[in-house]
């Protein structure tokens, strides 16, 4: 979920940008541009930067186990087509 510092910095500074004339109804319009901005942000469905580092770290783990284990299985296919091809060559009586 994002920050609700950060809305309220957003917030404050779209109030900020907004004509003087809109801007003296006070208050309310920065809380009612807050409301919509959280609203807005909620239906995003967005995550913060610390879970998208964590699982981008899960992602590379997960990657380097692939990797792994791909070169693993070719190992053992290799070994396997070794012990398999003496076999194959034998005459059968």
């Amino acid at each position: 979920m994002i920050d609700t510092k950060k809305i309220e910095q957003i917030a404050r500074q779209v109030h900020e940008a907004m004509p003087k004339g809109i801007r003296e109804f006070g208050e309310d319009t920065e809380k009612k541009v807050r409301q919509v901005l959280q609203a807005q942000f909620s239906r995003m469905d967005l995550v913060n930067r610390e879970e998208f580092d964590v699982q981008t770290q899960v992602l590379l783990r997960t990657r380097e186990k692939l990797t792994l284990l791909e070169q693993r299985l070719t190992q053992l296919e290799t070994q396997l087509a070794a012990t398999a091809a003496p076999s194959a060559e034998k005459p059968q009586e």
